[in-house]
């Protein structure tokens, strides 16, 4: 079967299911794209993740209720979904909170939620502000209730559950289109009785960043990082001023040893550079330049324009994708790799320069020594990235195909009325969710919102690998009510592959990294959750 597919620039584009064109990965074959034979597998040292495989819910000891309530049994898992609102709740839930704080610290958790509330909070009156009371809607009471505790902050009922009750309301629904499926369509948060709240909010907001930035520097500051804290406060995003330290140190490039990193990083510059002299002249050998003619092919594909298409960026990441591929023969050079190379150089780029885009930046104007360090770090970081999912980019794409598969099977037990509208419209989730997995959903979200994900996948255990899985159905669920319209099997791919995301922030991303953490405290360590 074959359709018309549209690429980002909105162009369309022949599409044959199964094989994602332009976006970001090699066409799957029955044998070799190189060679005479199948090579061994050197990277792929790193088994892919299997929740149907992985172990079961951590117990946590029982607290008690800080309010009578009635005793609940909880054998089966469909009850346990019926009591219980969200993963987070701190009311009635108290257990599950004490569970998740073995896995993550209850402060981190609580200061995600509370912050992703409030910015939503925000936003929501901000859209209220803008638009004229209608004649059905009445003025909203001056009295505000106390602010709530942050300890008391709580989300609603998970994607799944809130579904069943909404969907009456969904048909006329008149949020933005950027609302998450999983908050609340009013959130009230008191404003402390001023007569000017939008001040008092981005006041707020910059004492909130303020003080993250301090605590930011204080643990950095000391003869010796501890990176699980620092793992701990990045959860929830990284300032701008401190990130490329912290995605050094979290990607284990650096060492946490404050006097071991000026010799670690001149050692691995000097040997960076010694591949370079070694290898990169070999880039017009006969057994090297299709890989490289690939590479000088894919790299004007990529975003931002206006960055990568200055010629000293494109010599760069010239010279960082073809020696990554020369250096890991089990893989070489697949479309999607090169895509990773931006938000590393991006983020290191930012300390350099002085425009706040860095796309608008003239890299012709940073020194030469600055941009052999940028170019270096890049390098190492994103070795350290594809490491833990080489398997991604192997012959055939093992790793990719699995996850595909891990996010069907997930997306029907947490979505069924999703899963089951793909089904009947003969939507295969690798013809959508195989560019998600082979470029972590950067072709899919602006830049920015990129860099912000990655803040977190970089906290977490496995975040590139374990927890991106659950991002992606967090993602596809994000999107259920527009999927749910689509009628038509060409309208609905167009749409999966088209995603409405150009306009996302911090925000939007918070929400889904959210929704994901619930998802996976749900579903990682508990493998009868798929079982029907």
């Amino acid at each position: 079967m074959t359709s018309e597919g549209m690429g980002r620039g909105g162009q369309r584009s022949r599409f044959t299911p199964g094989v994602v064109r332009d976006g970001g990965r090699k066409e799957l074959s029955s044998k070799p794209t190189s060679g005479s034979s199948i090579q061994h597998v050197y990277g792929a040292q790193h088994p892919p993740f299997d929740p149907l495989l992985h172990g079961t819910l951590l117990k946590a000891a029982p607290k008690a209720p800080s309010t009578p309530v009635k005793a609940k049994r909880v054998s089966t898992f469909q009850e346990f979904e019926s009591d219980t609102s969200d993963a987070w709740d701190a009311g009635e839930d108290d257990g599950l909170l004490a569970m998740a704080a073995e896995s993550l610290n209850t402060d981190v958790v609580m200061e995600t939620a509370s912050r992703v509330l409030r910015n939503h909070s925000e936003r929501q009156e901000r859209h209220k502000r803008r638009e004229a009371p209608g004649p059905e809607q009445k003025p909203k009471p001056s009295a505000e209730p106390p602010p709530v505790p942050s300890g008391d902050l709580r989300l609603v009922k998970s994607v799944s559950e809130s579904h069943t009750s909404c969907s009456a309301e969904s048909a006329s629904d008149t949020v933005p289109l950027q609302r998450s499926q999983s908050l609340p369509h009013l959130v009230t948060v008191a404003l402390g009785g001023t007569s000017d709240p939008s001040a008092v909010s981005s006041s707020a907001l910059s004492e909130r960043e303020a003080s993250r930035l301090d605590k930011f520097k204080q643990l950095l500051a000391g003869p010796n990082t501890d990176l699980e804290e620092l793992r701990k406060l990045s959860w929830s995003g990284i300032p701008k001023p401190v990130r490329p330290i912290t995605w050094k140190l979290l990607s284990g490039y650096l060492p946490a040893n404050v006097d071991r990193r000026p010799a670690t990083l001149q050692r691995k510059q000097k040997e960076y550079f010694a591949f370079i002299e070694h290898y990169y002249d070999s880039r017009n050998d006969d057994v090297h330049q299709d890989t490289y003619r690939q590479i000088h092919i894919d790299i004007p594909r990529m975003s931002p324009e206006a960055l990568i298409l200055q010629p000293k960026v494109t010599e760069i990441f010239e010279r960082i994708l073809f020696i990554w591929a020369i250096r890991h023969p089990a893989s070489g050079y697949v479309q999607g790799i090169n895509d990773l190379v931006t938000p590393f150089f991006v983020v290191f780029m930012c300390e350099h320069i002085e425009e706040e885009e860095v796309d608008a930046a003239d890299v012709s104007r940073v020194p030469a020594d600055v941009l052999r360090n940028v170019e270096a770090d890049t390098y190492w970081c994103m070795s350290k990235l594809l490491d833990g999912i080489q398997d991604n980019y192997t012959f055939a794409q093992p790793g990719i195909q699995m996850k595909v598969k891990m996010l069907e099977e997930l997306v029907s037990r947490i979505d069924e009325p999703v899963h089951r509208h793909l089904e009947q419209h003969e939507v295969r989730y690798l013809q959508f969710a195989f560019r998600w997995m082979n470029n972590l959903l950067m072709r899919e979200v602006p830049l920015r919102c990129t860099v912000r994900l990655w803040d977190t996948y970089q906290s977490e255990p496995d975040g590139f690998s374990r927890f991106h899985l659950y991002v992606c159905a967090a993602f596809l669920v994000r999107w259920r009510k527009e999927v749910l319209e689509e009628r038509d099997f060409q309208e609905l791919l167009l749409f999966l592959q088209n995603l409405p995301t150009a306009h996302w922030g911090d925000e939007d991303v918070s929400l889904l990294l959210a929704e994901a953490y619930r998802l996976k405290f749900a579903f990682a360590d508990a493998p009868n959750h798929y079982k029907k």
